[in-house]
């Protein structure tokens, strides 16, 4: 698959609302053309500055930095085709996720890597949603495992004629003991409690010894 071809795709598989920008950069000089989608992708407009690697690299996330320096140094040995996920300061202090796609370009008469060339794909917001959906996700799941932790302590107040505080060590404590998840401990106990019948204590006793 070609640079274009695989850039094109990843654009495509991000949804229409991403931003792509090209590149090329001059191995021999250090200097960048960038067009102007990616001058804004960094919070620039085109001609506010002179992009050189040492910009570039100035704009990466602190923890991806040296990351993507050996991605560019190994492209500059090799001319292979590369891509990678990496996050970017823009100019305005303001956190975005780039894919960056390239290859070499190879001179025909030394066989030499002398430019890389290639797209920078903004998928903020593909991560940024992805990220929200997997908070709300987290958040439910804890709301949920609450909901029957708070149940079962409850449930152990009234069969034990306990504090919230000394329901909820039971609880713990048997779920230690027994090793079980406080969480699946407390779902037991919610089902136990609530089916009722003369043995229902005695049921929920069983759970936490």
């Amino acid at each position: 698959m070609s640079v274009d071809d695989h850039a094109i795709e990843q654009a495509l598989a991000r949804g229409a609302h991403q931003q792509i920008g090209q590149y090329r950069l001059d191995l021999g000089t250090g200097v960048w053309w960038w067009s102007p989608e990616t001058y804004r992708l960094h919070g620039f407009e085109p001609g506010d500055v002179v992009p050189t690697t040492a910009l570039v690299l100035a704009h990466k996330h602190p923890d991806d930095r040296e990351r993507v320096r050996e991605i560019l140094e190994e492209a500059r040995r090799t001319g292979e085709p590369f891509s990678s996920v990496h996050r970017i300061m823009d100019a305005h202090g303001s956190e975005r996720f780039l894919v960056v796609v390239g290859q070499g370009r190879r001179d025909r008469e030394t066989g030499e890597v002398t430019e890389l060339v290639g797209y920078f794909v903004d998928v903020t917001r593909t991560v940024t949603t992805h990220a929200q959906e997997r908070a709300r996700h987290d958040i439910a799941a804890a709301a949920e495992t609450r909901g029957a932790i708070e149940q079962a302590k409850g449930i152990v107040m009234l069969a034990y004629g306990v504090h919230p505080d000394e329901a909820f060590a039971r609880l713990r404590r048997a779920s230690n003991d027994r090793n079980v998840p406080l969480r699946e401990l407390a779902r037991l106990v919610v089902h136990e409690g609530t089916l009722g019948g003369p043995d229902g204590v005695e049921r929920v006793a069983t759970l936490l010894r």
